[in-house]
């Protein structure tokens, strides 16, 4: 195996399919020459050129505009939006454009198009471009949307993404960029619609997303310490989602908590509690607990983030509610 960060493991799946499939393009603001806000598509431009590397002018309205026209007409675009926030400046486009077209069509016209978007709170970014707002994409038929939480989970499910025939919202943590992880020598793809458990236990099953997933993981670890055993299980796609894997963890511990960095109303995890409400109710020996942000802007202060956006000892706390 190989350590590379989230950051690179992005950029690698992105040069692999790009190798593999030459109707695969990057476009968005400053995704070329410079390499990216973020730094993620790198040296991507000098091994591609800027044709399909390609810098855009600051319109998201423009980037998905011209994605969609792309993928309706044979090409695999990548179009980057900076920030999850700017997601809102060209919602015509992937939720009345993107999303229908397929079927308005009648399967005759496909959007294979997956838009990369950095997401979430932690470098006091402030209240424009610090927001979840993935749980909005859930909620519209004909978007797939992943979330991964690890630089293999990220690798291998952009480059299922890419390789889909649907429009997909890929939401990747600003703060995991830098994060190393371990990538199997003979990772291809990861589908689309498979959980992950991130460590096994057996008094209380944490569902949690992104970032999360490794404040639950210290979370865990500081709990086994008080013999609480818990099981981690990382959804990494909210849709399609795989129901079973939570449902089976859940009937196994009885005990559910959900954790996304998004405000708790609206949430997406309003949609798994549901799931296991509705399919696994009998189940449960406790009310299910969900964890996130306050429902607030985030704070441009430091201090006043991190009090905003949810952390181990939130996660902690909602465990031993469910558990004592």
């Amino acid at each position: 195996m190989r350590s590379l960060t989230y950051a690179e493991a992005i950029r690698e799946a992105l040069k692999e399919e790009m190798e593999n499939d030459n109707r695969v393009f990057v476009m968005g603001e400053d995704v070329g020459k410079f390499g990216g806000c973020f730094g993620v598509t790198g040296n991507l431009w000098e091994l591609f050129g800027e044709e399909r590397v390609r810098d855009t002018p600051i319109s998201e309205t423009a980037i998905i505009g011209a994605s969609v026209g792309a993928a309706a007409t044979g090409m695999r675009p990548v179009p980057e939006i900076m920030f999850a926030d700017f997601l809102t400046v060209c919602m015509d486009q992937l939720v009345n454009q993107a999303a229908k077209i397929r079927y308005m069509f009648g399967g005759k016209a496909k959007i294979p198009m997956t838009v990369r978007v950095p997401v979430g709170a932690g470098l006091s970014a402030a209240a424009q471009h610090s927001q979840s707002l993935e749980a909005w994409f859930t909620h519209v038929p004909g978007l797939k949307v992943v979330m991964p939480s690890t630089p293999s989970d990220a690798k291998g499910l952009l480059k299922a993404a890419i390789r889909d025939d649907n429009p997909t919202m890929f939401f990747e943590h600003k703060i995991l960029y830098s994060i190393k992880g371990e990538i199997p020598d003979d990772l291809d793809i990861i589908p689309l619609g498979k959980a992950d458990i991130k460590r096994e236990g057996k008094d209380v099953t944490v569902v949690a997303t992104s970032l999360m997933v490794y404040k639950a993981l210290e979370a865990a670890e500081q709990l086994e310490k008080e013999g609480i055993s818990v099981e981690v299980v990382d959804p990494r796609t909210l849709f399609p989602l795989d129901e079973d894997t939570i449902l089976e963890s859940v009937k196994k511990t009885h005990k559910a908590v959900i954790v996304h960095e998004a405000c708790v109303r609206g949430g997406f995890g309003g949609e798994i509690a549901a799931v296991i409400t509705e399919k696994a109710f009998d189940y449960l020996d406790a009310p299910i607990k969900r964890v996130g942000a306050l429902n607030v802007p985030i704070p441009f202060n430091g201090k006043l983030e991190n009090y905003v956006i949810p952390g181990t000892e939130d996660i902690i706390k909602a465990v031993k509610a469910v558990t004592e």
